[in-house]
């Protein structure tokens, strides 16, 4: 059930993957990132908002998320990843505290689709210790991406001595054998797997999360509010009342106003709301879909209601919406 929620999630806020560097990097060695709106259209042409990712393949390494006093420089082995979800600025380096000028050049998306991922190699001259594969991934903010609003600022997940190998594993001896043999194809191979990763990542996420986190993430994994997600998600059209979507959660209407609110951060007619303006501004980018065709979809009775509800949370019209590049 929670799954699919998530799957549902992911296909509406068009989540994509892209890799573009294969690093090798020799001690010392330190190179920075600059925020991710700053390259966005470099990397991503066209998305609303990017997501960094860094795999470590071999040796090891430190990040740090650059001007945020209250963090403190992580260490990254063998197996890890790490996921900056909301694009901070960072620094990757052979040691903590190492800063650098971002490479602005690195980030312009080659022409010649065959020259990715990009080989990169950094630091000195003695043999490369450490490598890494990194990449990025769009997907929309706007107008509603519970799942995104829900992410910490950096996610670290890897293998432990008790943990059995999983899809993270495999992700990394695929990417790593497909990032060093570049043969044709290996860009949309990397691309989707790249994608894979990141549902894996922010399932181990949500299954690590405590039972006192609160989040769209938190309320997905709850048994109660997972049901009324599920329920909202599968019939976004339907005239749902607190009281209908609480008897088909099995609970009370004030057990479930209250579960929600508390998790989730608002109440579950606002979030059905929120979540038909999101399928609404997915379908508009389609331009041979009619306005009315779209209000009807998502539970709408006339174009003008629609339009004025779209408006008000948007802050534009559906036209204006269709029309803007994003």
């Amino acid at each position: 059930m929670s799954t699919d929620v998530l799957s549902d999630v992911l296909s509406a806020v068009h989540l994509t993957g892209a890799v573009f560097f294969d690093v090798s990097a020799r001690a010392p060695w330190v190179a920075e990132a600059p925020p991710s709106q700053r390259i966005a259209r470099d990397v991503a042409p066209g998305s609303q908002h990017t997501i960094e990712y860094h795999v470590v393949t071999r040796g090891s390494c430190w990040i740090s998320i650059v001007d945020r006093g209250d963090f403190e420089p992580v260490e990254l082995g063998e197996g890890d990843i790490a996921v900056m979800p909301h694009g901070d600025p960072h620094a990757l380096s052979s040691r903590p505290g190492m800063r650098a000028e971002p490479e602005w050049s690195i980030f312009q998306r080659p022409q010649d689709a065959n020259l990715l991922p990009f080989r990169l190699n950094t630091g000195g001259d003695g043999p490369a210790d450490t490598h890494l594969v990194c990449g990025f991934f769009s997907c929309d903010a706007r107008p509603f991406n519970p799942l995104l609003a829900s992410l910490p600022r950096f996610m670290r997940l890897g293998r432990t001595a008790n943990t059995p190998e999983g899809l993270l594993d495999q992700f990394i001896r695929l990417a790593t054998a497909e990032a060093g043999n570049k043969r044709a194809g290996s860009q949309s191979i990397l691309n989707r797997l790249s994608e894979l990763m990141f549902v894996e990542v922010v399932r181990q996420h949500m299954d690590q999360l405590g039972g006192d986190h609160t989040g769209w993430l938190a309320g997905l994994r709850d048994p109660l509010v997972g049901r009324a997600l599920a329920q909202l998600h599968a019939h976004p059209a339907r005239a749902w009342t607190l009281e209908d979507l609480a008897s088909e959660a099995g609970a009370s209407r004030s057990a479930l106003a209250e579960r929600f609110a508390q998790l989730v951060g608002y109440p579950p007619i606002q979030y059905l709301t929120q979540w038909r303006m999101q399928i609404a501004a997915r379908r508009l980018t389609d331009r041979g879909v009619k306005v009315a065709a779209v209000a009807q979809e998502i539970g709408y009775d006339s174009e003008a209601a629609f339009s004025r509800a779209f408006k008000k949370f948007v802050g534009q019209s559906p036209s204006e919406w269709r029309s803007s590049p994003g």
